[in-house]
């Protein structure tokens, strides 16, 4: 069968052959508990019923020769002494008779009919005996105990046909016993060898229905997957095992489709590595001129730190010098010019100063150290302490926790965003606080103060190089602070920003937690 025509499914003809066993395995053990109940009765007939009878027998049988032994001895020696057995046989011949009828109910009349015979003639027998054994009585006569002895044989009689009857009646039942008992057996025999026809039925089913055509598709592909790729794959037997040969062959296909491509792609690529090539040495020759440049870049952070700075400390030292001298001797318009030459020599100074601290950071690194962020910060209170005062200012912090940095760029970060709120107070004194809080796995600082605040649309421009918000006679300084911090920030591995929701001035900056904290 092909797999153009696939048969059966798998599942239908194992519902099949479950439903078969089952139905088979259902009707053996139905037999089995029919066995098993008939047995279970005919057991407790012969031992609930059939044996208390016999036994009941037995002790009437006793009573009435107990009562016949009694009479017999009052009759020849007329002591009350030897009527006991007399009264304790009535009594014991009352409870067997009534232990008898109680069972008789079950086994049917003719075991009352046996009982009725014997109640009747052990009834004569005691009328005829009672006149003897009557207190006052006169000696017995030889009639009298003949007569008794003839009545007493007819209870004899009656007790054996009873016992005969019990004992047919327990035969029955031993043989109804065995016979349940071999039906049982030969019931779980029928079971064993059902329950081994069935396995043998499932092995036989499993091996035709599965795997004869497993074997069959698995020799196929051994064949392709051996040396012959181009030879199709077929499925056949079951509808599934048909779908796995359709999905193999399928595949097979895919692959010698794959395997053109990959020659395709080979080839392609063959020429783009020649081009990569070609692009790597120019890549190579870029990056020799880059490292020209950076190396470039460096001799002027040199001479902007030591050649530059030395004529402006000449040019500010001798405006000073003239203004010294000169003062009182010059007019308002001349010490003017002195005074514009001196600031402008200051700060040009400052900027060179900035710009080279901009530029140093992640150039030379540091040492990373675990340090205490709070002292970090008290550091940089202590560096603000003459602006702090100027300002009658306040500066307060939270519990802030340990981070890795190089403290000396961190200080300076703090000492920026601080300065600024000093800077850029309004009418009241200003107040700074800075605080930090967990968040995943690294901190959130915050510095908080209550300046004059910054618009919003000013988010993003405050962080740029010499970028400024009001004109150097309102508010003094270079334009690179809020740059330095954010430059400071993402070198360790954060970012900070402006809180515009925030209702006071509020900068944010985030740094990693230290690794033994964990990410709580």
């Amino acid at each position: 069968m092909s797999s153009d025509a696939p048969g059966r499914p798998i599942r239908r003809s194992l519902a099949l052959l479950a439903v078969v066993e089952t139905v088979l395995l259902v009707a053996a053990l139905v037999a089995a508990g029919v066995a098993l109940n008939n047995l279970t009765a005919a057991r407790t007939h012969l031992l609930d019923v059939i044996a208390p009878q016999r036994l009941a027998a037995t002790q009437l049988s006793t009573a009435l020769l107990n009562q016949e032994s009694g009479v017999r001895g009052y009759q020849l020696g007329r002591q009350p002494a030897f009527l006991v057995p007399y009264t304790d046989g009535v009594r014991a011949q009352a409870d067997a008779v009534a232990q008898l009828r109680q069972l008789g109910a079950t086994t049917g009349t003719r075991i009352g009919d046996d009982l009725d015979a014997v109640v009747r003639a052990a009834t004569a027998w005691q009328a005829a005996a009672a006149p003897t054994i009557a207190p006052g009585a006169p000696p017995v006569t030889a009639d009298q105990v003949e007569r008794g002895r003839t009545l007493f044989v007819d209870v004899r009689r009656a007790l054996d046909t009873q016992l005969d009857h019990l004992t047919v009646i327990r035969d029955d039942g031993r043989a109804e016993l065995n016979a349940a008992a071999s039906f049982l057996n030969a019931m779980f025999v029928a079971v064993a060898v059902l329950v081994l026809l069935l396995f043998a039925m499932l092995l036989f089913g499993l091996r035709q229905v599965i795997t004869r055509p497993l074997l069959r598709l698995a020799g196929e592909v051994r064949r392709v997957a051996d040396a012959d790729v181009h030879h199709p794959v077929h499925g056949s037997g079951p509808r599934e095992i048909a779908q796995l040969g359709a999905d193999v062959e399928a595949m097979r296909q895919r692959i010698l489709d794959e395997v053109a491509e990959l020659e395709r792609a080979h080839a392609l690529l063959d020429r783009r590595t020649r081009e990569a090539e070609q692009s790597t040495a120019l890549l190579d020759r870029r990056t020799r001129e880059l490292e020209r440049s950076n190396a470039d870049l460096e001799q002027f952070a040199y001479v902007a730190s030591h050649d530059l700075q030395e004529p402006l400390r000449k040019v500010a030292s001798f405006c000073q010098l003239l203004q010294r001298r000169y003062q009182g001797l010059l007019d308002e318009r001349g010490e003017q010019y002195i005074e514009y030459a001196v600031d402008g020599a200051k700060r040009m100074q400052t900027l060179i100063n900035d710009l080279l601290a901009f530029s140093r950071v992640g150039r030379n690194p540091g040492e990373h150290v675990v340090a205490d962020a709070g002292a970090l910060v008290d550091d940089a209170i202590a560096n603000l302490e003459v602006a702090l005062s100027l300002s009658g200012g306040k500066v307060s912090r939270g519990d802030l926790p340990e981070v890795r940095v190089e403290p000396a760029l961190l200080t300076a970060v703090f000492q920026n965003l601080i300065g600024n709120a000093l800077k850029f107070k309004g009418e009241a004194p200003p107040e700074v606080r800075v605080t930090a809080e967990r968040d995943g796995a690294g901190w959130v600082f915050s510095v908080v103060d209550n300046g004059i605040g910054i618009d919003a649309e000013y988010a993003e421009r405050v962080f740029a190089l010499f970028q400024r918000l009001h004109t150097r006679s309102a508010y003094p300084g270079t334009g690179i602070g809020l740059a330095l911090c954010r430059r400071i920030v993402e070198y360790h591995g954060g970012r900070i920003w402006l809180d515009t929701e925030a209702e006071a001035t509020t900068f944010r900056f985030t740094l990693p937690a230290v690794e033994s904290e964990g990410t709580a």
